[in-house]
C-alpha cells in the first residue's frame, strides 16, 4: 500500500496565534501581502493557507522580538 500525504492547514486564527496573538487587522494586513503565501483555499469562514506555506514564510522573516538578555548592562 502507498501511504498517504498528511497536510495540515491554517486559518486566520491559527496564523494569529502562531504569531504571538496579534490583532485581527495585523493578520489581514500581513496575509493580503505579496510575499503572504497563497491560500489553498477561500472558505465561507475565510482563507486557509497550508501550515507548512505559513512556517516557512515566519523563518523566512527577520525577527521582531527583542532579547534583553543580549544587551549589555
Amino acid at each position: 500500500m502507498g501511504s498517504k500525504a498528511v497536510y495540515y492547514f491554517m486559518g486566520a486564527h491559527e496564523v494569529r496565534v502562531r504569531l504571538g496573538g496579534i490583532s485581527r487587522q495585523r493578520v489581514h494586513q500581513l496575509t493580503t501581502r505579496a510575499d503572504f503565501p497563497t491560500p489553498i483555499a477561500d472558505l465561507m469562514q475565510g482563507k486557509v493557507w497550508l501550515a507548512s506555506d505559513v512556517e516557512q514564510w515566519i523563518k523566512t522573516r527577520p525577527s521582531r522580538r527583542h532579547d534583553v538578555a543580549d544587551e549589555a548592562p
